[in-house]
């Protein structure tokens, strides 16, 4: 039968020298030749492909997010415009509210007036005719006045001296000390 070798062979039996290959001074102009080709060519497919692609989406995405700054500026300056707009519809509402608030204070305190003067002048009215009613019976009482006390100075006469004493004399002593 017939052994196959498996084994990883000696560097006599690659036919070399026996040392690494990159570092063999005998093929490092063929090296640098591979590597100059290599090196062109990923510059040149760097250069003509992918840089270009990259370049392509930085651009997109730069002008996007240029277009959404420029989107998000227009959306504050009209939502500033809108909150001054509504400050300004809220302050006028507030004065119209103050206005009209002030037009029925001042409404209701005419006509609290127009109550008040009606009720004063009725009151007054009824003061005087009380006090007119007062005066007639003040006048009536007065006239009576002279009546009760020659009526109570008969009286007191008549108990304590037990005289009678003629009416004509009781109203001039009456007559005589009220002046």
């Amino acid at each position: 039968m017939a052994s196959t070798n498996t084994e990883v062979g000696t560097a006599a039996d690659h036919g070399g020298s026996g040392s690494f290959p990159p570092f063999d001074a005998s093929t490092f102009s063929s090296q640098l030749l591979w590597l100059a080709i290599t090196f062109g060519l990923f510059y040149f497919l760097m250069s003509k492909i992918a840089l270009p692609r990259i370049s392509s989406i930085l651009e997109t995405r730069s002008g996007r997010i240029a277009q959404d700054l420029d989107e998000a500026n227009r959306l504050k300056t009209e939502s500033d415009e809108a909150i001054a707009t509504y400050e300004q519809e809220l302050a006028d509402a507030k004065a119209r509210a103050h206005g009209i608030a002030q037009e029925a204070r001042d409404a209701s305190r005419a006509e609290l007036d127009v109550k008040r003067a009606g009720i004063e002048a009725d009151m007054a009215a009824k003061v005087a005719e009380a006090e007119e009613r007062i005066a007639g019976i003040k006048a009536k009482a007065m006239g009576e006045v002279s009546g009760i006390a020659e009526d109570t100075a008969a009286a007191l006469v008549d108990q304590l001296i037990s005289a009678k004493v003629t009416k004509a004399d009781i109203k001039s002593a009456v007559s005589g000390a009220k002046g």
